[in-house]
């Protein structure tokens, strides 16, 4: 029986794969010709793009993406999108609930992946962490998304969570940046994303729900920098007892 679920598990994952490239092959001319029209109207039209593929491939690799509001319907103002990070799967699934228009801020190391880093590259705000004059240019070039009414998407965990706990410590970027350009902080849990496609490997993609859970909206209108570690910490504590309302994890242990 093992043998043969194994065999199954191939099947599917090799499945999934060909209808992930054969869609991406499809939209790839008509992204190449809207990212000639720039970064902001090319990027807004690329990601209608990409939204068809994200609504074509999740039902047919049998993942069916509900969305739960736990807050009043969404306005058309600008956000911050700060959301949990478990999985490869996070923005695809992004793709496929946000409201647009909006941009994730990603590790440039994606955009090398052969005609999948185009579409990377001309979707996202790509972030080289280990330059620093890198990091200033994804900076602006989120400010300038913003002034233009564009969202922007953030994994303010800084990379893919592989503990047994809801999250990891938050950096301090999405916070100072809505203190900055005073832009309210919507908080986004994915809470199964991990399940579908764990740190263990793409051969472990497995069908199944994906819920994605929208919190309500943390304004941030007065604060200044000096806000930075409490707003952090307040959207810390409501995420984390968030993902722990709907799921489990094991009791932290404290010394003494």
């Amino acid at each position: 029986m093992g043998l043969i679920m194994k065999l199954v598990r191939v099947i599917y994952v090799v499945y999934a794969a060909i209808i992930f490239l054969g869609i991406m092959f499809l939209i790839l001319p008509p992204i190449f010709l809207a990212s000639l029209l720039g970064k902001e109207k090319g990027g807004n039209i690329i990601f209608y793009f990409l939204r068809f593929w994200a609504h074509v491939w999740f039902p047919m690799a049998g993942m069916p993406v509900r969305r739960i509001y736990e807050c009043a319907p969404e306005d058309k103002e600008p956000c911050i999108y700060v959301v949990n990070h478990r999985s490869y799967l996070d923005a695809a699934i992004a793709v496929k609930v946000m409201r647009l228009p909006f941009r994730p801020l990603g590790k440039v190391e994606m955009s090398k992946i052969p005609f999948f880093g185009f579409i990377y590259k001309n979707s996202v705000v790509a972030v080289d962490r280990s330059n620093a004059p890198a990091r200033a240019r994804s900076v602006r070039e989120m400010m300038t998304a913003l002034k233009a009414g564009i969202s922007i998407l953030m994994f303010p965990e800084g990379t893919t969570n592989e503990s047994d706990q809801p999250l990891r410590p938050f950096h301090n970027g999405a916070f100072r940046m809505a203190i900055e350009m005073q832009i309210p902080i919507k908080p986004v849990l994915y809470l199964d994303a991990g399940d579908r496609l764990p740190h263990t490997g793409p051969m472990n993609l497995n069908p199944g729900k994906c819920r994605v859970v929208f919190l309500p909206t943390i304004p941030v209108a007065g604060l200044t920098l000096d806000d930075i570690n409490d707003l952090k910490q307040r959207v810390y504590e409501v995420m984390d007892s968030a993902l722990r309302k709907h799921r489990h994890y094991p009791s932290l242990q404290h010394a003494g």
